[in-house]
């Protein structure tokens, strides 16, 4: 049995691996690569993957992030047909997120167009689009709903269950068995591990007592995220310096998970006290389509949340959501000079509404930009977090004047002590640990967290493209 490391590996974005049994061949994860120009160069490279795409049987998805998802349809173009197994709340969310990709990626072909004619350049050398809407919609068809827990059996000989991994909702750890050959063997891939003890979703679930391989994500594998407690206080302090000055904090937010625990903590913030009545604009299609999936998958919520939502529900005039649909609304928002709080996609700031919102609010010194997530290397939100004084945002410089704050403590991933208690699930050793899913000195000091915590001598770093043998 091999495996195949074709993204994630040495960085964060692009989730692909390839499992070949010797009888059927299948991926965990298509994901997009994201990060600026040298994304966009492997992403245009994977018009072969760098394996053959009609061999392929099956394909299993972890959850629906664009960095997991995102090829899918790109698979489809290039001549797979076999089923693609996800959660059931997966599904629902890709069915937002795919096509919205789709859309934005041709919005942005057309930006280029309009750009090089008006000033007379060119059309050569316009970035197409990875694909198109309607190639998103027919990859959808593909998808099958698995439940936690649900035995699946893709092929013969192998069988898969989903764990809920605490990371986005519909999120999972997957558990493959393969019996191919030899003696069976065990493979676990962790998908991207949530936070325990956080809003919105259960924990994280134990993985399994044995393995043979496992795959880790190690996203936050050398750093430790800051106490809830904290973050709160530096949101807090954040939001009566902006009010105070008089401007505006705009928030930068993935549509699926950060939005929705965003709305979470404001509102309990508001609950507490701690903050006054908000008006919060919400400016992401995807993101106001995301909120309605979680609501109508309130059994995957903790009780902690049933209990905000419905106290906000009793008391509407506290928090005033708006969720903003048409983009006439949301040009609007940027005459809106002071008192607003405007949660906008994506949220490494590459791409949709957002880019308006910071273009207008960036040069305001009265202004904040909440950073709430991780920024991966390339992308204007880690420009912003690195400390650039100018950026470029559709073709214009635009001086950096706002407050840019950081929080660390709301990401949906898991730090480096819990992903090691994770581990500890685990009874014996697993036969190999890959440690993917993460830059490279970030999976590398995990990997040697994981030596000194449990002695265990067969971690591995992958490298993108590279094979191993199990």
């Amino acid at each position: 049995m091999r495996l195949g490391f074709f993204g994630a590996a040495g960085e964060v974005t692009g989730s692909c691996t390839l499992v070949d049994t010797g009888e059927y061949r299948f991926l965990v994860d298509c994901g997009m690569f994201q990060g600026g120009a040298e994304a966009r160069r492997k992403n245009e490279g994977a018009l072969d993957f760098g394996f053959d795409v009609r061999r392929l049987d099956f394909v299993l998805l972890t959850h629906a992030h664009i960095d997991h998802s995102g090829l899918l349809p790109r698979l489809a173009m290039l001549g797979f047909r076999g089923p693609v197994y996800a959660t059931r709340a997966t599904r629902a969310l890709i069915e937002v997120l795919l096509p919205d990709a789709a859309h934005i990626q041709e919005k942005e072909a057309e930006w280029q167009l309009r750009n090089r004619r008006r000033r007379g350049r060119s059309e050569r050398g316009i970035q197409p689009p990875l694909y198109t809407v309607a190639q998103a919609l027919a990859a959808l068809k593909l998808v099958h709903p698995v439940d936690y827990g649900q035995h699946l059996r893709p092929a013969e000989g192998i069988e898969v269950c989903f764990h809920d991994a605490g990371h986005i909702l519909g999120s999972a750890a997957l558990e493959i068995s393969v019996k191919s050959g030899g003696r069976p063997r065990k493979l676990v891939f962790s998908g991207d591990l949530g936070m325990s003890g956080r809003p919105l979703l259960n924990d994280p679930e134990k993985p399994p007592a044995l393995a043979d391989a496992v795959l880790i994500e190690s996203t936050y594998g050398n750093r430790l995220h800051r106490p809830v407690a904290e973050t709160e206080d530096e949101i807090v302090a954040a939001f009566r310096r902006t009010w105070a000055a008089g401007g505006n904090v705009v928030i930068p937010a993935f549509a699926v998970g950060r939005t929705q625990e965003i709305l979470y903590l404001l509102t309990d913030l508001v609950r507490q006290g701690r903050l006054e009545p908000l008006k919060i604009y919400v400016d992401s299609p995807m993101a106001n389509a995301a909120t309605r999936i979680t609501l109508e998958h309130d059994y995957l919520l903790d009780a902690p949340t049933r209990e905000l939502i419905a106290w906000q529900a009793a008391h509407p005039h506290k928090v005033n959501v708006e969720f903003v649909a048409d983009v006439e609304r949301s040009r609007q928002l940027n005459d809106i000079r002071h008192g607003a709080v405007i949660v906008s996609a994506s949220g490494m700031c590459d791409a949709g509404r957002i880019k308006y919102h910071l273009r207008e609010n960036l040069r305001r010194s009265e202004c904040t930009i909440l950073i709430a997530g991780f920024q991966a290397a390339g992308t204007l939100g880690r420009r912003l977090v690195d400390g650039a004084r100018l950026v470029r945002i559709f073709g214009e410089t635009v001086p950096v004047r706002a407050k840019i704050c950081t929080v660390g403590g709301l990401s949906a991933h898991a730090d480096q002590a819990a992903l090691l208690d994770w581990l500890a699930g685990f009874r014996k050793p697993p036969g190999q640990l890959f440690v993917v899913h993460g830059e490279a000195s970030a999976s590398a000091d995990f990997a040697q967290a994981v030596h000194e915590r449990f002695g265990w001598t067969q971690v591995h770093l992958p490298q993108p493209g590279s094979f191993v043998t199990l």
